[in-house]
């Protein structure tokens, strides 16, 4: 577990390592399979395979990237921009949001098992089962890191989450957990999965009343609730800029006094989340049929 957050040259040499990751993947569902979610061994290999899963779409090594941008160009037989799926040109990304993965293996082995949906199933099912918080958070964290890129695996990891394993529920069921850790990293998680277009109106109807409902009414008293009201900001952003119907939804939940308080706040330390509530506050006034409600 401290080997495997020693930076990108650890990350490889564990990513690399024959069974390593096969192993971790195989305890954790014997755990499972056995009733012992809250099992300390269990949280430690979770916390490794959240730690191998940070930047990795980035540290992919190439005959991944490249199997995984083959896909993408076989389905988008107009698009004739080249390159692997690292690529950042705004063509690229266009085009990322309903690109699927390779056909999964059925036997995954190594690499191809952390972005795999039988892993994506089982961070779930602890995030449902598990009382233990470093349990949550890594399953959660790991979640978050498959979904934090701007390639395909990303919003194809997303896909898997809210629509082929419905994992929305057991996710919002964080977001009123007492740890501070486990909360904010629920919210990250839900900020990256409301990137994804296709999925908002899913999202927004499963657990925008609850983000609403954990935004603060006054100034909150640490940095990770300054953190964790900046990312619900951002993902209520997401999930409101293009839909006028998500919009209603959040004024009917009692969103826009606690948004307006927190954009009128300009302390130093909490800079960062006024600027989140200002941006909402101004992409919500974009809808000029809700003017009158606002008003009101």
């Amino acid at each position: 577990r401290n080997m495997s957050s020693a930076g990108p040259e650890g990350r490889k040499k564990m990513r690399e390592c024959d069974g390593l990751i096969d192993s971790l993947v195989y305890y954790i569902q014997g755990a499972i399979a056995d009733h012992k979610p809250n099992d300390k061994a269990t949280e430690n290999c979770v916390c490794i395979l959240h730690n191998l899963s940070y930047q990795l779409e980035l540290e992919l090594p190439d005959r991944y990237a490249q199997s995984i941008y083959m896909q993408r160009r076989n389905i988008s037989t107009n698009d004739k921009t080249p390159g692997c799926f690292g690529t950042r040109s705004r063509k690229v990304k266009e085009k990322q949001q309903d690109t699927p993965l390779p056909e999964e293996k059925s036997s995954p082995r190594g690499v191809e098992s952390l972005w795999h949906s039988t892993l994506i199933r089982i961070y779930l099912s602890l995030i449902a089962k598990s009382t233990r918080n470093y349990t949550q958070e890594a399953s959660l964290g790991a979640l978050q890191n498959l979904t934090a890129g701007t390639g395909p695996m990303p919003f194809a990891v997303a896909q898997t989450v809210v629509r082929k394993a419905n994992g929305l529920p057991s996710i919002r069921n964080m977001l009123h957990v007492s740890n501070p850790t486990v909360r904010k990293t629920a919210v990250s998680l839900l900020r990256n999965l409301s990137r994804n277009t296709s999925l908002q109106s899913d999202i927004a109807r499963e657990v925008l009343p609850d983000l609403v409902s954990i935004l603060p009414d006054s100034v909150p008293e640490s940095d990770i609730a300054y953190e964790t009201t900046a990312s619900i900001c951002y993902t209520l952003y997401n999930l409101t800029h293009s839909s006028s119907h998500n919009a209603r939804l959040l004024l009917n939940t009692g969103g826009l006094p606690k948004i307006i308080t927190i954009s009128m706040n300009d302390s130093n330390t909490f800079s960062r989340a006024s600027r989140a509530a200002s941006l909402l506050l101004y992409s919500l006034w974009s809808h000029t049929d809700l003017h009158s409600a606002y008003r009101k």
